[in-house]
């Protein structure tokens, strides 16, 4: 794991007498646990999405996310808390604090990288190209100051084991794939399709669904000011959480502490669309057989193929359900002029 994540750790081990005080360490999860549902409640809160009932789902109904937060103690909920703090400061306009907090949060587990697409997209929009370059600068230079210690003595081993693309999954743990025979899941060939299949879904969001200037895209490199068109308002959390999900969806291998990558932003995938009130019961359900699939261990073809069906009703959804209104039809004036009624003689 990258630097932040020793140091993290480091902390919790002296904290609990050099690991031995495992109650504590559960009391200080739960307090992580509490501190990331507020964050998260105040980012929904901010976008006014989201049924207040469903809140109860997130808080109440989830056995895996308490087993992962407070029972293993994983590093994936540490990560996403610091993670959900940034998106936070984004929707407040403070930026720089928030690309170093974003930063602080890759430091402690590369997955973050899912919604690095995104962000970029975002620094585009409201700086473009030289604009977002010193924002970019503060993620870059937070992960040489904290890796400083291990890239001194030995970087090619540190960046390497750390931001490790090519690691191998082992096929007992996963998730998602089980469905596959293994030897194609440990294939070299079905990995490069899947980061084929996550780049392409990219692109197509990035150019139809985040994008809604008229301008090309390639007007997002231009100064804001120097725009011909002004892009109409883009969601900040839209944009951050479809990015991730279209990452959670082409993973070479999901394991039972990945799911709170994008548990917590599920519901916002859901609701961002229109919804009439007959809609919402199918949500619900969607919500409820993604989580007996994380549920279900060992995973089984049924349930693995249960998960890619839900991920797929919700990418259907935020591609259809979030695109581009059409533009209004002005009929051409009639060359004819129009009949005087009798009363208006």
């Amino acid at each position: 794991y990258p630097a932040g994540f020793v140091y993290i750790f480091l902390g919790l081990y002296y904290a609990t007498g050099r690991g031995t005080d495992i109650r504590l360490a559960q009391y200080l999860f739960a307090g992580l646990y509490l501190l990331n549902l507020l964050l998260v409640f105040r980012i929904y809160c901010r976008t006014s999405k989201v049924p207040p009932y469903v809140f109860f789902f997130m808080c109440c109904a989830s056995y895996r996310i308490h087993s992962i937060f407070v029972l293993r103690l994983f590093n994936d909920p540490v990560a996403m808390a610091i993670l959900f703090l940034a998106i936070n400061l984004f929707l407040e306009e403070r930026w720089s604090w928030g690309c170093l907090l974003f930063s602080l949060a890759v430091s402690v587990k590369m997955n973050i990288l899912l919604f690095a697409p995104g962000l970029l997209f975002l620094l585009l929009q409201r700086f473009g190209l030289l604009g977002c370059i010193p924002k970019l600068c503060i993620c870059a230079l937070l992960q040489v100051v904290l890796g400083l210690p291990f890239l001194l003595v030995n970087p090619v081993g540190y960046l390497t084991r750390s931001f490790d693309l090519s690691r191998q999954f082992q096929f007992k743990w996963t998730v998602n794939w089980r469905f596959l025979p293994e030897e194609v899941f440990q294939n070299r060939a079905f990995h490069a399709t899947l980061l084929l299949a996550h780049l392409a879904g990219l692109g197509l969001f990035a150019l139809h669904r985040w994008h809604r200037s008229k301008e090309s895209i390639l007007a997002l490199l231009k100064d804001p000011a120097e725009r011909k068109h002004t892009s109409p308002p883009l969601t900040i959390v839209f944009v951050l959480f479809s990015s991730n999900f279209l990452g959670v969806c082409c993973s070479r291998s999901l394991h039972y502490q990945f799911y709170v990558w994008y548990f917590h932003t599920l519901p916002y995938l859901l609701w961002c669309t229109p919804t009439t009130k007959l809609a919402h019961m199918p949500k619900v359900l969607l919500l409820g057989v993604i989580e007996l699939c994380w549920n279900t261990y060992p995973s089984t073809v049924c349930s693995s193929l249960s998960l890619h069906i839900c991920h797929g009703l919700v990418l259907l959804q935020l591609w259809y359900g979030t695109a581009p209104l059409p533009a209004p039809h002005i009929p051409a004036p009639s060359r004819r002029p129009a009949a005087i009624s009798k009363k208006a003689q």
